[in-house]
């Protein structure tokens, strides 16, 4: 297998790029400037305006691991409660992880100290990394994953359908549809039109919003 390589993104922050895909696990036109648009903006944020308090988010890809530390600063800052739980099939290592620079770039206390806990808490067990923020770092396949739990928020962040088809199938979307609390909202950097058609066959209600830096749009679903 060819070796993953770190790149610089237009904003600074790192991203990491997996030749055997001819990917990355964020925008080259800025991973900090995309995570916080997308899913702290337009996900976190949005469920809070609905009056929550005590939400509960469901990452699908928790990569490089910027959209939890996100979340944790977001709860810090406007005190609520998060309880996150994200599935990843295949983790970075922790090499891979630890010259990330994003805690540099960050303006937050103590990001540096968030990281780490949440890129060293044991996977598979319900942690609570701080009394705003509890996390549950799942290994598993996304079609096998099983919980009774149900979401405020879905951050979908898979790899793009051109690489990692099997993410947006229906079955993925539908199962994500059945995590989710009524007016709950997927946020997704995805805009194709296939995607919106399926979402929109499950149920959801489908905006088209304007995207990150290097995308026309980005789709919320609220779930009807």
């Amino acid at each position: 297998m060819s070796e993953k390589r770190l790149l610089i993104t237009e904003d600074g922050s790192h991203t990491i790029y997996l030749p055997e895909i001819k990917e990355t696990y964020h925008s080259t036109h800025g991973a900090i400037r995309e995570s916080e648009h997308v899913f702290i903006r337009h996900g976190l944020k949005y469920a809070q305006q609905q009056g929550k308090k005590n939400i509960k988010v469901f990452e699908l890809g928790f990569g490089t691991g910027l959209n939890a530390l996100l979340s944790w600063i977001y709860a810090v800052r406007n005190q609520i409660s998060i309880n996150y739980h994200t599935i990843e099939a295949y983790p970075l290592t922790r090499e891979d992880t630890e010259v990330l620079n994003y805690t540099s770039l960050i303006d937050a206390a103590n990001a540096t100290d968030k990281f780490d806990k949440i890129h060293q808490c044991a996977w598979n067990e319900v942690v609570g990394l701080s009394p705003c923020f509890q996390l549950q770092k799942i290994e598993q396949l996304m079609q096998g994953f099983r919980t009774d739990m149900q979401f405020d928020v879905c951050y979908f962040d898979a790899f793009a359908p051109s690489k990692q088809a099997e993410m947006w199938e229906i079955a993925v979307l539908e199962k994500v549809n059945n995590l989710l609390v009524p007016q709950g909202v997927l946020v997704t950097y995805c805009a194709k039109g296939q995607l919106k058609r399926d979402l929109k066959s499950l149920g959801f209600e489908v905006e088209s919003l304007p995207g990150p830096p290097g995308k026309k749009e980005m789709v919320r679903a609220v779930k009807r």
